[in-house]
């Protein structure tokens, strides 16, 4: 009988068995003299770190030639951890080939859009789709897993490291070839995949699979299905990779649980997650603060969606900064108590570990100026006493380990397919930002103090009260009847501007947009009217609207005009509308209002919705609200947004106690709060 992988978390020691949040960082020994690692050892056990991330770029030193093994060092590294009470997160190292296999292979090298060699000297410098590279991987997977399965400080496996991260788009000829089967098992016939790609368009009709390529540069605008089933294919390639290694572990140590790091943040979107998901044992997760004034919206989205890719088990923040990083213009260390909010949020949304990178900040390297748990300036420093705290933090917070997020009353649509596809060329403006428009929701959502969950579009939307899919661009025809069910049984649906325009092959919903979803909201719009950069127009609610105008016709009597534009080429028509069903209604918002015209509109929205705030009137838009429940017992976070002191005495429960949580109901500036509250 083949063995259940589902929901199986971290294997901790048999002596350690017992609730607790994971806490640690990846652990780089091999960049450290052997008299450097006594001392992690004793920094890592008065930070309070029970878990550490191993050997993640370490192809080199394990295998320095091709039939030339040096386990000796990991070895010790293991035993040493163990022996401390510490256990490892084993990665299988295939990140970053190692010189020898890129000079005897060069044809495992990514070739870029252009044509060009994507050469070794940094990381991620391999083909998802070459056999070479995929044959030494497995072997060197294979040899971890026979050589540490039965190691007692082994908790997990990790796959390669950011899958996807610099190289989920390669044009080579293995491309070439391995999408061309993609194509063959996703279309069947060669006429099937002409009709799909509209390919009598531009005299691009194929007559034979081998005159199929992966989209490189081209005289013109490349055929916008097959850009988006390229998009399609090179996250699959990446995921097949992924099972590669998965399986080669499971087959040798069938008991150990096997992950890998997404990155859910910012604008990392060339990996579907959401498909992704159920591969893996669980989900894990890099993170790290952007800069900007939704800097902290954008922390709390991504561990909501992370949580959401979860389902109903626990995840690993397997990545997240200390302090400051090194790759953005500017690299600003975090405020007092900022670390702790960031991590307390990822816990907040479901997160059962707090990982950084790194343990030690490298002295060399390209990374040395990224901040990590024990910086340059060693024990002495206030990032260690801060990381020290919210060691002793998690610790206190061990009765939150298990639990599962509650559910929200609201729910944010979020599809990676309306993401690839929104934003491709030759589109009515190439302005549009589609994981923006989330986001602005999602900040409005936090402004109104209403929590809300994200979705996607597979998800069973039963259950909610309320459903805004913002640019939900791409609706197959299952999706738009999915929807229609969910209003006329009571549910309240929210679009905007360029949603339900296409079907699943990039082709128009013909008859008039919004498309598949015209219907369910009762308007026609026959032309898109985008607007210039800079631009903008007045609606009558006092907001203003960029991006985009629609010019609304109602095509239904049960269509209300929720809001009208005053200026621009459509003053006097409608700008945001509702249509009302006997039990639920669909709103459509033509414009693009940004986070601060999206305060003023969702409150009417979630009106219309009957979804209300958990929070007092007073600390809402100020703090933000997460629920994790036992089923017995819920516990709210709490999370000051700003850096002001904010009264939260009229939210009753009981406090959990640590270092870096608010002692009181008086939250300091960037400080969390954890209640528990009996469940009704």
């Amino acid at each position: 009988m083949e063995a259940d992988h589902g929901h199986r978390w971290l294997r901790w020691p048999s002596s350690q068995a017992r609730a607790r949040l994971a806490f640690g960082a990846d652990y780089n020994p091999e960049q450290w003299p052997r008299e450097v690692w006594d001392e992690d050892m004793r920094a890592m056990r008065a930070a309070g770190v029970n878990i550490v991330s191993l050997a993640i770029f370490s192809w080199a030193r394990i295998q320095p030639a091709q039939d030339v093994w040096d386990f000796g060092w990991l070895d010790d590294a293991m035993d040493l951890l163990h022996a401390h009470g510490i256990a490892v997160d084993l990665a299988t190292a295939t990140a970053s080939p190692p010189p020898w296999l890129t000079t005897k292979h060069p044809e495992i090298l990514p070739v870029d859009q252009n044509g060009h060699t994507v050469w070794p000297g940094a990381r991620q410098h391999w083909r998802p789709t070459s056999p070479v590279f995929r044959e030494h991987a497995l072997r060197l997977t294979r040899a971890l897993a026979e050589r540490y399965g039965r190691h007692p400080a082994l908790a997990a496996w990790h796959v390669s490291n950011e899958l996807g991260c610099h190289n989920v788009y390669d044009f080579s000829d293995d491309a070439a070839t391995a999408f061309r089967a993609w194509l063959r098992s996703r279309y069947g016939t060669l006429e099937e995949l002409n009709r799909a790609w509209a390919t009598a368009f531009w005299s691009q009709h194929y007559s034979d699979w081998a005159q199929i390529l992966p989209p490189r540069l081209a005289a013109s605008y490349p055929n916008p299905t097959q850009q988006l089933d390229f998009k399609r294919f090179s996250s699959d390639a990446l995921k097949d990779h992924l099972r590669a290694e998965r399986d080669v572990l499971r087959e040798v140590t069938p008991d150990v649980p096997v992950t890998t790091n997404f990155m859910v943040m910012g604008g990392t979107k060339g990996m579907n997650y959401a498909d992704w998901a159920g591969e893996v044992d669980f989900v894990s997760n890099d993170h790290y603060l952007l800069t900007g004034p939704q800097a902290q919206d954008e922390l709390s989205f991504s561990a909501n969606l992370t949580g959401s890719l979860a389902g109903a088990r626990p995840w690993y923040l397997m990545e997240h900064s200390t302090s400051a990083v090194n790759w953005q213009p500017v690299n600003l260390a975090k405020k007092p108590g900022g670390m702790a909010r960031d991590s307390l949020t990822h816990v907040a949304y479901g997160a059962d570990a707090v990982c950084f990178f790194q343990w030690r900040q490298s002295a060399g390297g390209a990374e040395k100026y990224h901040s990590a748990m024990l910086p340059h300036a060693g024990e002495d420093s206030e990032v260690f006493r801060a990381v020290t705290e919210l060691g002793a933090t998690l610790a206190a917070l061990a009765p939150v380990a298990g639990t599962r997020r509650s559910r929200a009353a609201a729910a944010i649509v979020f599809d990676w397919e309306s993401w690839w596809a929104s934003e491709l060329d030759s589109h009515p403006t190439s302005l549009l930002r589609y994981r923006q428009e989330a986001l602005d929701w999602y900040s409005a959502f936090l402004a109104a103090g209403v929590r809300v969950d994200i979705v996607s579009p597979a998800d069973d939307f039963t259950g909610y009260q309320m459903l805004v899919a913002p640019i939900l661009h791409v609706v197959p025809g299952a999706l738009g009847r999915r929807l229609e069910n969910y209003v006329a049984s009571g549910g309240h649906l929210v679009t905007t501007y360029f949603s339900g325009i296409v079907d699943e092959d990039d082709h128009v919903w013909l008859g008039g947009y919004p498309g598949a979803l015209r219907d369910v909201l009762g308007i026609r719009i026959q032309e898109f009217g985008p607007l210039p950069a800079g631009d903008a127009v007045d609606l009558d609610l006092g907001v203003a609207g960029t991006l985009w105008t629609d010019r609304i016709e109602l095509t239904d009597t049960a269509t209300e005009v929720l809001a009208s534009y005053k200026t621009g080429d459509q003053a006097g028509r409608p700008a945001i509308t509702v249509r009302r069903t006997k039990a639920g209604s669909a709103s459509y918002v033509s414009t693009r209002l940004g986070p601060d015209g999206l305060s003023v509109v969702l409150p009417r929205l979630l009106d219309i919705g009957e979804v209300a705030s958990d929070l007092p009137p007073e600390a809402r838009g100020l703090v933000e609200v997460a629920v994790r429940t036992d089923e017995t017992d819920d516990y709210w976070f709490l999370i000051n947004r700003t850096d002001r002191h904010v009264d939260l005495s009229a939210v009753e429960g009981v406090p959990l106690q640590g270092p870096s949580l608010a002692a009181d109901a008086i939250l300091g500036p960037r400080q969390v709060r954890v209640l528990r509250r009996p469940r009704h």
